[in-house]
C-alpha cells in the first residue's frame, strides 16, 4: 500500500513538473513573439528555443522559431553565417512536420526557402507536398509556374545567343537541330508550368503576377514553333495575357484605394 501511494505521488509530481514547464515554455513563447513583432529576431530565437526545450512537443514554439531563423536568412547572399541560418530554418520546419506532417505553413516554408536557394527541383518537390494538402493554395501553383520558367530560361537565353540573336530579334529559331534539342528536354517543363499557372488562375482569377508568367512561357515557347504562322499565334496569346495583367493590376490597385489597402486588397 505504501509503494504503490509512493508511486502515486511520484507520479503526481511528474505531472505538476511538467504542467509547470508547459506554463513556463507558453511564457517564453509570448516573450518570443514580442521580440519577433519589434525585428529582434536573435532574441526571438532564445525564447523559442527555450520554450522548445520546456516543452518539446510544442508545435507552435518550433514553427516560431524556425520562422525566426528564416526570417534572418537573406536570400543569395553565400556566406557561412547565412547557410547556418537557412540550415537551421530547415531543420526546425522539418521537426515540425514531424509532429505534424500537414502543416501547410511548415510545407510552405520549406519550399519557399528552397526557391530563394535556387534549388529549383527541391522546391518544386516540397509546392508538390503542400498542393497535396492544401489544393486550393494559389501561391503554392504560381511558385511552379515561377520554377518551370526559372529552369527553362538559362537555357532558352544561351541557345538564342549562340545563334547570334538579340533579344529583339523575332523567332521562331532558325536552326532546326537546336529547336528540336530544345523541344525534346524543355516542352514538357513548359507545359507543366503553364498548367500550374492555369491552375493558379482558376483559384485567384485576379493572380496578375501569375499572367505575367503565362505571357513570359508562351512568348519564348514561340521560339520553339515550326512555322511562322505557329509563332505569331502564340505571340497573340501572350500578348493577350500582358493586356489581361495590366488591366488586373489597375483593378487591384483601384480596389486597394478604395479600400485603404490591407490584406483584403492587397495580393499576395
Amino acid at each position: 500500500m505504501r509503494k504503490a501511494m509512493l508511486i502515486l505521488a511520484v507520479a503526481a509530481l511528474a505531472v505538476l513538473a511538467t504542467s509547470c514547464n508547459q506554463l513556463r515554455a507558453r511564457d517564453q513563447l509570448n516573450k518570443g513573439v514580442q521580440a519577433f513583432t519589434n525585428a529582434q529576431y536573435p532574441e526571438a530565437v532564445e525564447r523559442f528555443k527555450t520554450a522548445c526545450e520546456l516543452d518539446p512537443g510544442f508545435a507552435a514554439a518550433r514553427l516560431y522559431l524556425a520562422t525566426a531563423y528564416m526570417q534572418q536568412y537573406v536570400p543569395g547572399a553565400d556566406s557561412p553565417e547565412n547557410n547556418k541560418m537557412a540550415q537551421a530554418a530547415l531543420d526546425n520546419f522539418k521537426k515540425v512536420l514531424e509532429q505534424e506532417p500537414k502543416n501547410t505553413l511548415a510545407l510552405q516554408s520549406i519550399a519557399s526557402l528552397m526557391l530563394n536557394q535556387k534549388k529549383w527541383d527541391e522546391a518544386q518537390q516540397w509546392f508538390d507536398k503542400v498542393v497535396a494538402v492544401d489544393p486550393n493554395n494559389a501561391d503554392a501553383y504560381y511558385s511552379e509556374g515561377f520554377i518551370a520558367w526559372s529552369k527553362w530560361y538559362p537555357a532558352y537565353g544561351t541557345a538564342r545567343a549562340n545563334l547570334g540573336m538579340k533579344q529583339e530579334d523575332p523567332g521562331p529559331l532558325k536552326d532546326k537541330k537546336v529547336k528540336e534539342e530544345l523541344k525534346a528536354k524543355w516542352a514538357p517543363v513548359i507545359d507543366g508550368g503553364l498548367q500550374a499557372l492555369d491552375k493558379c488562375l482558376q483559384i485567384n482569377p485576379e493572380y496578375a503576377d501569375a499572367m505575367a508568367y503565362e505571357n513570359l512561357l508562351i512568348r519564348e515557347r514561340a521560339d520553339l514553333a515550326d512555322t511562322k504562322e505557329d509563332y505569331e499565334k502564340q505571340l497573340k496569346i501572350a500578348d493577350g495575357w500582358v493586356d489581361k495583367a495590366l488591366a488586373t493590376k489597375k483593378i487591384l490597385a483601384e480596389k486597394k484605394n478604395k479600400s485603404g489597402g490591407g490584406i483584403v486588397a492587397d495580393q499576395k
